[in-house]
């Protein structure tokens, strides 16, 4: 594995937070620091992931690729229904 340089984040949470990472930390056999770098990790990932998402979907709408409110509206109403509309499009 290479080394990798490192960098002391400091973060104030609440105890109960604190706490939860204490157990899990047990649980997996594994250091706090551990446990936040995969929290961390997991955050950033998920971040990048929904900002991805809304550049994709800002671009769709400048496209012109939308689907009217009321035709979606229209549509959930039906569900259930003896006769259901077909998915807008």
């Amino acid at each position: 594995m290479a080394d990798t340089a490192t960098k002391v984040i400091t973060a104030h949470v609440p105890l109960p937070l604190a706490e939860k990472i204490d157990q899990m930390a047990a649980r997996l056999e594994r250091s706090r620091g551990w446990i936040m770098k995969q929290a961390l990790s997991a955050w950033l990932d998920q971040e990048e992931e929904r900002s991805r998402l809304t550049r994709e979907a800002l671009a769709d709408v400048d496209g012109g690729s939308v689907i009217d409110h009321q035709a979606v509206q229209a549509w959930a109403n039906s569900l259930g229904t003896e006769l259901p509309l077909p998915v807008p499009r």
